[in-house]
């Protein structure tokens, strides 16, 4: 038998808390996550050290880093489900591939969802290798969505972006910052950024930020391997698919809406606290 992971430690440590009981020692993490008392000892520090659990004498309870992770967990459920009949509903009303992004660190997008296939200009399906998973990650500069969402976040955001610097993709990945920065006065603007072959030759893509008065949570994109004239005739679909997806997870109603199937379990005594955490961390695989 193949011997543990790092990661698969550090989950069987976290499990060991599974069961209603906010404070365990090193003891009880041994017994429970039938670790060695080495290994046990060891993933705790580390655990510790990430804010994952604190320590408290000799016992160890839930960290506050945990609870944040639980909580963008339970934000991001909302999100996708809020939006994902608006992407297909714009997929088939356009025939174009749908994504919903958000931002990582400021220098990342995430695909959180996507709806459709990428067919070519000429109807034939594209290449594996233009087809932006589930999952994946891609430079913020170099993508419309990324484009959409530094232009209405905080200017920290920015800098941290030009700081890592604009590293090219492709041969038109914009890699100047005076240059990316007019781009994004440009997309305040407008209320749309673009992605001309940016990020895969031959591909383009449109966004507009996912945002009430505030900065912006997340973008949704439309992506062609046609002409960019092909995407600015969907234009006002795109932003009509926005405000649903923003009403819907932000106006009224939205309790009803997501009652029947709730992110977490209800929140009881104190105890309580780290089993829902734990169904946060299980139900999002992507994180």
């Amino acid at each position: 038998m193949a011997p543990l992971s790092l990661l698969e430690k550090a989950e069987k440590v976290l499990a060991a808390f599974d069961g209603g009981r906010g404070r365990l020692s090193l003891t009880d993490v041994i017994h429970r996550s039938g670790l060695s008392r080495t290994s046990a000892h060891r993933i705790l520090d580390q655990l510790v050290q990430l804010r994952w659990l604190d320590r408290e004498g000799r016992d160890y309870r839930l960290g506050l880093r945990m609870l944040e992770h639980g909580g963008l967990a339970a934000h991001h459920n909302r999100l996708v489900r809020a939006a994902t009949p608006h992407l297909d509903a714009l997929h088939e009303a356009t025939g174009k591939q749908v994504h919903l992004y958000v931002l990582d660190g400021a220098t990342d997008v995430v695909c959180m969802e996507r709806s459709g296939s990428l067919p070519s200009s000429s109807g034939e399906r594209a290449d594996r290798t233009h087809q932006v998973r589930v999952g994946a990650r891609l430079p913020a500069h170099a993508t419309a969505a990324g484009k959409a969402m530094l232009a209405f976040g905080d200017q920290a955001d920015i800098e941290r972006v030009l700081a890592a610097g604009l590293a090219p993709r492709t041969a038109r990945t914009v890699s100047r910052a005076s240059v990316f920065c007019s781009e994004l006065s440009r997309v305040r603007t407008s209320g749309l950024a673009y992605d001309r072959e940016e990020s895969f030759p031959g591909l383009v893509c449109v966004a507009v930020p996912l945002r009430g008065a505030g900065r912006a949570v997340a973008a949704v994109s439309l992506s062609s391997l046609g002409p960019q004239r092909g995407l600015e005739h969907q234009e006002a679909r795109l932003r009509a698919a926005a405000r649903a997806i923003w009403r819907d997870l932000h106006g009224p109603g939205r309790a009803a809406r997501f009652a029947q199937a709730p992110d977490v379990a209800p929140m009881g005594p104190g105890d309580r606290t780290l089993p829902n955490m734990l169904s946060w961390v299980r139900q999002d695989s992507w994180m």
